[in-house]
């Protein structure tokens, strides 16, 4: 997995402007890719950044690149903690949840609709698109807008730019290291 790949789709979790993001990358074979992500997640982890496999398919892997830290806080929202208790989510632990998100994602043939709250959307937003899927959303962007508008149509504008000055920096500095905001305690 290329560090240009994991820069060009995941630069506002890497900021720490966003809790996660998922994306999908090439695969040749799986041990390669998995000692990739294992060369990886050495430089992430102490950072505070993490990324899993999450699918795999016959020519490439669904990844998600997350801060645990930040998902833990996400996840103590009253919403979001009542979407996931409502789906049967072990609540109580976060990691447990990632887990639980996984199993969901290999064992149906749709995207989990509450896989927003693992990415950083607003939960107000993801239970919207639980209600009225597709239907009555304010606009679109990274996500599908119930709620705020405008803060959201911000974040997307942040998370746009992000990626843009990050792509610049690797490609003048050439050093993945230096663009991973150390958010570990």
């Amino acid at each position: 997995m290329s560090e240009d790949l994991v820069i060009s789709q995941c630069s506002p979790t890497m900021a720490g402007l966003k809790t996660g993001n998922l994306f999908t990358c090439p695969m040749e074979d799986k041990k390669t890719l998995n000692e990739s992500i294992r060369r990886m997640n050495m430089k992430l982890v102490p950072r505070g950044v993490r990324l899993l496999p999450v699918k795999y398919l016959e020519k490439r892997v669904l990844i998600y690149m997350y801060r645990p830290d930040r998902l833990r806080a996400d996840l103590k929202d009253a919403q979001a903690l009542s979407i996931l208790s409502e789906k049967a989510y072990p609540i109580d632990n976060a990691d447990k949840c990632v887990a639980e998100l996984v199993r969901r994602v290999n064992s149906q043939e749709t995207f989990p609709h509450e896989i927003g709250l693992f990415l950083g959307y607003p939960s107000e937003d993801v239970n919207g698109f639980i209600k009225y899927g597709a239907d009555k959303a304010k606009c679109v962007g990274t996500w599908r807008v119930y709620g705020d508008e405008e803060a959201a149509k911000k974040k997307f504008a942040l998370y746009k730019k992000c990626t843009r000055v990050y792509k610049d920096a690797y490609r003048r500095h050439n050093s993945f290291e230096r663009l991973v905001v150390n958010g570990a305690r």
